[in-house]
């Protein structure tokens, strides 16, 4: 975390936050997620320098930017066209050549290039996302926040020889996953 700048990845108006533990707004009713919060999510990941990374939700690219520092491949999903395009620049920018990303859901994953090693999802789902689960490899590694639309438990399950474990790391508040097998933007 201490390669990656958090201030090239707040809007002008925030540069001053950029570097308190709370999450900002990044536009379009998304926000970059507090520190402690990344940290908690990508040390629970345990990302490897071999490892493709599905990440569900690219907001800003600071997180995309960590997990890019830690894995061999990132692959970034936002739904949101100008949040994966500002991300985008500003990644090629940086440098970050490991990094892929597409516009759509991310309910489902990115099927098309699975399995991963690890999936971080950075939105909260009202239950475990299958889909995802399923685009896990053996041995993988998924974190997702699930529970309400008001609050989560940041769930971290773990895909090993005898099947799915599954362990809580504590309450998050996440915006929603939008998509199938997820929240809907009318808000059920």
């Amino acid at each position: 975390m201490r390669r990656v700048d958090r201030a090239r990845f707040v809007p002008p108006e925030s540069h001053d936050q950029a570097y308190d533990n709370i999450p900002l707004s990044i536009g379009y009713g998304q926000t970059i997620s507090q520190p402690l919060v990344v940290g908690l999510m990508t040390q629970a990941l345990q990302a490897q320098p071999s490892d493709r990374v599905l990440e569900v939700g690219t907001g800003s690219g600071y997180h995309t930017a960590i997990l890019a520092e830690l894995a061999a491949e990132v692959i970034s999903i936002e739904r949101h066209a100008r949040l994966s395009e500002r991300a985008r620049l500003l990644l090629e920018d940086l440098g970050y050549r490991n990094v892929r990303l597409f516009v759509g859901s991310g309910s489902g994953g990115w099927p098309v290039a699975a399995p991963y090693d690890r999936i971080l999802v950075t939105a909260g789902s009202p239950r475990i996302p299958v889909r995802l689960l399923a685009s896990l490899a053996k041995n993988g590694r998924l974190v997702v926040p699930v529970g309400t639309r008001q609050e989560q438990q940041l769930v971290l399950l773990e895909k090993g020889p005898h099947g799915v474990s599954e362990r809580s790391l504590g309450p998050v508040r996440f915006v929603p996953l939008i998509g199938e097998g997820a929240w809907n933007d009318q808000g059920d």
